[in-house]
């Protein structure tokens, strides 16, 4: 499953004639220590999270969240965003559902149809992002360019 998802980014990317380049490395999908193993600075890591967003105007959807590596979700901007009352974590096997990864390894790309995405607006400041492609042992490096042309995210301010 894991290869699935590498394998749809690429494609993905190489239809979009993207600038990127793929990172081989140990297993890892901690944003710290893989940051670390990339040689990339923390809040260069485009750090994807699916979440359950419930309540309000929108009823229950899922939304994947991409914040710097080193940030922190801010669960209410996110709710308030969505007009939601309430944001969580979605249950590990919830995202691994949707994404077809484990956690950890999920791209900042909604690949699914059941994802809402976006990202703070403090990750575009980079002109490069890092992140794991749908596997823990692989990661790229992408121009912030090609990746907004690309997935087309909702940017708002969701990092605490």
């Amino acid at each position: 499953m894991a290869s699935e998802v590498f394998d749809r980014l690429v494609a993905l990317l190489d239809a979009a004639a993207a600038r990127y380049r793929v990172i081989e490395h140990p297993a890892e999908g901690r944003s710290e220590a893989i940051s670390a193993i990339r040689g990339n600075r923390p809040e260069q890591a485009a750090k994807a999270m699916v979440l359950d967003v419930r309540g309000g105007s929108g009823g229950r959807r899922h939304v994947l969240a991409v914040l710097p590596g080193n940030a922190r979700l801010d669960f209410a901007a996110v709710a308030t965003l969505f007009e939601a009352r309430k944001c969580g974590f979605a249950s590990p096997e919830t995202a691994q559902e949707i994404t077809g990864c484990v956690m950890g390894a999920v791209p900042p790309f909604a690949l699914a149809d059941a994802l809402a995405l976006v990202v703070d607006e403090r990750l575009l400041a980079n002109e490069t992002l890092y992140f794991n492609a749908g596997r823990l042992d692989r990661s790229m490096e992408l121009s912030t360019a090609d990746w907004l042309t690309t997935a087309r995210p909702r940017v708002a301010r969701i990092a605490a």
